[in-house]
């Protein structure tokens, strides 16, 4: 395995999830402004998000990520 065109491909496709998920994100909080934030009674206003990275080819590969991201 080349470890540089590894890398490369690898940095290539964290790129594409991390800026299509960001438009996605930002799709949800625009169409649903209210609806798919919680609010809690004197808390910031906020958007729970998780993503999840598995593989087919790679049963083992099963990361989270969970967060919060205030909208206000």
């Amino acid at each position: 395995m080349d470890e540089d065109r590894f890398n490369m491909e690898l940095r290539k496709f964290l790129k594409h999830v991390g800026v299509t998920s960001q438009r996605e994100i930002e799709r949800v909080v625009r169409e649903h402004a209210g609806a798919t934030a919680r609010e809690g009674a004197g808390r910031t206003r906020m958007l729970r998000v998780k993503m999840a990275l598995t593989s087919p080819d790679a049963p083992g590969l099963n990361h989270v990520v969970e967060a919060e991201i205030p909208l206000e």
